[in-house]
């Protein structure tokens, strides 16, 4: 999974590319993320630990692969991680609405603790 991490993040997406520009070093209230970061069996797009909160970055998919994706948020959550998915269209047009859903995220995992 390791080697899997690095590859993506020497070649992330557009839209992978535009987060990680808000995200990094502690630009999103001061919370550090980590991309494409190994947990388990997945690589997950941006993962806070402290929050224990996963950022996933949807393509547009059909049912089977919406199927997939719910499995793999399953698994994941299982994991004790929540996870945010985003859809790529909202991170690439609206990244200030991207951005407020994750701190509304943030702030859920500030009041559960």
């Amino acid at each position: 999974m390791r080697k899997a991490a690095r590859d993506s993040r020497r070649d992330p997406t557009e839209s992978q590319e535009i987060l990680w520009e808000a995200l990094r070093s502690g630009r999103l209230a001061g919370v550090t993320f980590r991309r494409q970061h190994p947990v388990g069996e997945f690589v997950l797009d941006f993962f806070c630990r402290e929050a224990q909160l996963a950022i996933e970055i949807d393509e547009p998919m059909d049912r089977k692969q919406e199927r997939a994706a719910d499995e793999r948020q399953r698994d994941i959550e299982d994991l004790g991680i929540r996870v945010l998915r985003l859809p790529r269209t909202l991170v690439d047009t609206n990244v200030s609405e991207a951005l407020s859903a994750i701190e509304a995220a943030l702030g859920e995992s500030e009041a559960s603790a």
